[in-house]
């Protein structure tokens, strides 16, 4: 362990969101990595008894690979600051920013980052009526993954029919053409753009499943529109005071140059699975996976 300033890591995973079998699959993958380079590991599903199994863990730092909600929006990091523990991501407020969609825009915006057009809605506003011409998306305003995402196309009959999963509060955005992108902060450092080729519409399955969609790195695109997406993921990182690793989606519309670039949204814990793209940008610059797990541990602090 020599060089390392952590030694017992707990891998936190699982946990009460919609994105629970992603996290699981991700905290998996982190704990054989971070074996691998020599840490002592110990799994931990959050549940209800956080605190109590964090103390018997006793762990010198945790590696936070929950997903979505109660682990991605500030609240398990909440945790981990009152009993300080250093952890990896984003800390309480920028998780918190970063997954609340409509406050993410703002942040964006004051800083002059572009961004998709949209809104807050009550649901049954959105299942009633048109709140935008279509094509239109609805969203969750704060949960990943696309969970429960709605492409309401310009053909549709009627307005969206959500998933029974959907909050009561949606974020409406105007649909956004192009090929879709991503770029990876690690640290202070964009590693590179990705573009996401796939069949159809980028939702959970695409994403996930085997096959689902195609990465190619480094993305085939305009120099112009590559230094601009690392700059905007790097911007949009500091606008929320992020740390560690994120990961920021583009869409872009390549009739209009650079001026078709617009950020969907950034995610302060990317998956780690075998169809993510974050480990596949870490190794594009030479980074195997096991050295980005490090890499991330030893970022690891309290206050973030």
């Amino acid at each position: 362990m020599s060089g390392r300033t952590f030694h017992r890591v707990t891998v936190l995973k699982g946990g009460p969101s919609a994105e629970r079998e992603v996290s699981l699959a991700t905290g998996a993958a982190a704990a054989r990595a971070l074996r691998a380079a020599g840490y002592e590991v110990t799994e931990l599903d959050a549940g209800e008894d956080l605190m109590s199994a964090l103390r018997e863990a006793a762990p010198d730092a945790v590696f936070n690979a929950l997903h979505g909600r109660w682990g991605e929006d500030g609240c398990a990091q909440g945790i981990l600051e009152w009993m300080r523990i250093p952890y990896t991501h984003s800390g309480i407020l920028a998780s918190a920013l970063a997954m609340d969609k409509s406050r993410a825009k703002e942040a964006f915006r004051a800083v002059g980052l572009p961004v998709a057009e949209g809104r807050l809605l009550c649901r049954t506003e959105a299942e009633t009526s048109h709140p935008l011409p279509p094509p239109y998306v609805v969203k969750p305003n704060n949960e990943g993954s696309s969970v429960g995402v709605c492409l309401v196309k310009e053909q549709a009959g009627g307005p969206a029919r959500l998933d029974a999963s959907m909050p009561d509060t949606v974020m409406v955005e105007k649909f956004a053409p192009g090929r879709e992108m991503t770029t990876t902060v690690m640290g202070n450092r964009a590693l590179g753009v990705t573009d996401i080729l796939t069949g159809g519409w980028y939702d959970y399955d695409a994403k996930y499943m085997a096959g689902g969609s195609r990465h190619v790195i480094p993305a085939d695109i305009p120099g112009d529109v590559e230094e601009a997406c690392l700059d905007y993921a790097l911007r949009a990182h500091n606008a929320l005071a992020c740390r560690g690793v994120t990961r920021t989606d583009f869409r872009w519309d390549e009739t209009r140059g650079t001026d078709g670039l617009i950020i969907l949204e950034i995610n302060t814990q990317p998956g780690l699975t075998p169809t993510s793209l974050a480990p596949e940008q870490a190794a594009h610059i030479g980074m195997d996976f096991s050295q980005f797990c490090a890499w991330m541990v030893e970022d690891a602090s309290c206050r973030r």
